[in-house]
């Protein structure tokens, strides 16, 4: 579990992940994306709901991201796939107030870091009421649509905002997402949830949960601003 006074004073870089970790996965909004998902399949395939559902699952074991599948497999454009999925009633999301002021708070540069798109994190970043915190939103188009977990993408973001590692820490819902950062020397953060998601079948956003951690995950919360707020941060320049 998370200590009662993360050191962070090292961190100069701090690195967001969006879906299920800026907002509490109870809110079940990628649960909308998920369903979306499932129809876009079915529709573009011309496959009954059980097929397309069952597609989408398995494009997901095997590609990490279903839409990884469908670019491998049916030749979809990514941009189509991502703009159809990500159309969705982001009401559900509410403002946090709490979490701007802590995002506010850091010193260093803040990103989202993203498998969505720029259009998707700044319609949800702006729903939280967040999204002037950031300073780049770093989406899988940037990241040559190669998702999280595959490495490529932290390298490319590394570079391409001439990011330290050892400066940088991360923040996600999902554990192996933390393999790669915690490999290349960021501080991790595992951001657990509570929330009852599909546990049925593979799901490509479902939370952690309590208990969920691993060698390669250096602080565990359920309450980013709580964590921020509580940590031991270098102070930012007058």
């Amino acid at each position: 579990m998370a200590e009662a006074r993360p050191d962070l004073r090292h961190v100069e870089n701090w690195v967001f992940d969006l879906d299920n970790t800026l907002y509490a996965a109870e809110c079940r909004l990628f649960a909308q994306i998920d369903a979306r998902m499932t129809n876009y399949i079915r529709e573009r395939l011309d496959l009954p709901h059980d097929e397309a559902r069952r597609l989408q699952k398995a494009y997901y074991v095997e590609y990490g991201t279903t839409m990884s599948g469908l670019m491998k497999k049916h030749d979809v454009c990514p941009d189509d796939f991502l703009d159809y999925v990500h159309d969705i009633d982001v009401s559900v999301i509410r403002e946090n107030k709490p979490l701007a002021a802590a995002l506010s708070a850091l010193p260093g540069r803040k990103f989202i870091f993203t498998n969505g798109s720029v259009a998707h994190a700044e319609n949800v970043a702006g729903a939280l009421g967040v999204l002037s915190c950031f300073d780049e939103i770093f989406d899988i188009k940037a990241a040559g649509y190669a998702p999280k977990p595959r490495p490529e993408p932290y390298d490319k973001f590394l570079a391409s905002h001439g990011v330290d590692p050892g400066t940088a820490i991360m923040f996600e819902d999902i554990v192996q997402n933390l393999e790669a950062p915690h490999a290349l020397g960021m501080t991790t953060v595992l951001v657990h949830s509570d929330a009852a998601w599909l546990d049925d079948e593979p799901h490509e956003k479902r939370p952690a949960r309590p208990g969920d951690s691993g060698a390669h995950v250096h602080y565990v919360t359920d309450d980013i601003a709580a964590f921020l707020s509580g940590a031991a941060l270098t102070a930012a320049p007058e």
